[in-house]
């Protein structure tokens, strides 16, 4: 018999999949979500890796809901069989709520927004990585409260949905904190923004943090309110 777990997860992914505007773009994003290797999926599902291929990239006819749902289960199922690591992590985000003073604003895309015009519409500056990527998700984080109140295992929820995404930690004196605290845990994001200080205060150690975990670094002197409406107003 299923998990009551299993079950809610399954329902979330396959309905994001299905409501989707890009459907395969949604289905690229729960595979990678699961670090899951697009040919696996293929062969446990028993198809050809062109043709995950060819749904992810949108050049097959969107999958039914059954096609879904079979997709679906397959990804929970690989995960299970290794132990249910990311499982395991979105238990966590199901059944936890977040204090407003760790956490000031969460959104999650259905599509990948571009990394760099995500960085550039909030005023940032490269430390160091690559700008070359793309997200689905940003957390905006009390740097200090998110330290001292969370728990390793419950920092894994300020990475939502994916860690696919762009973690903001405001407020920051060095950005030592932060990183060392990432270090420390399994999941790591694939974009690190410092607010509230600039390139020549960021203490030496943080961009070589950031390269040990292939992190892209940033900051940015932007307010958190400012942040924070630029980023919910913007269409993408």
């Amino acid at each position: 018999m299923k998990s009551v777990l299993r079950n809610r997860l399954a329902e979330k992914m396959a309905g994001e999949i299905t409501l989707s505007d890009s459907p395969g773009e949604a289905l690229k994003k729960w595979r990678m979500n699961f670090n899951i290797p697009p040919g696996l999926l293929a062969e446990r599902l028993e198809v050809s890796p062109s043709v995950i291929s060819d749904y992810e990239g949108g050049r097959r006819k969107s999958p039914g809901t059954a096609v879904v749902g079979k997709i679906v289960e397959t990804i929970l199922s690989i995960d299970e069989d290794s132990g249910g690591k990311f499982m395991k992590k979105y238990a966590n985000i199901l059944y936890s709520d977040f204090d407003d003073d760790v956490i000031y604003d969460m959104h999650d895309y259905d599509t990948p927004i571009k990394l760099d015009k995500f960085c550039d519409s909030i005023g940032c500056t490269l430390i160091n990585g690559d700008l070359d990527h793309q997200i689905y998700g940003y957390t905006i984080v009390n740097s200090l409260n998110a330290i001292i109140q969370l728990s390793s295992s419950e920092f894994n929820k300020i990475y939502g949905w994916s860690t696919e995404r762009a973690l903001i930690f405001t407020n920051v004196s060095t950005g030592k904190s932060p990183m060392i605290a990432i270090r420390v845990t399994p999941f790591k994001p694939r974009c690190v923004i410092l607010q509230g200080i600039t390139p020549e205060k960021i203490n030496p150690l943080v961009p070589e943090l950031a390269k040990k975990d292939r992190i892209t670094l940033l900051c940015t002197e932007n307010g958190i309110d400012e942040i924070i409406k630029i980023l919910r107003d913007e269409p993408w």
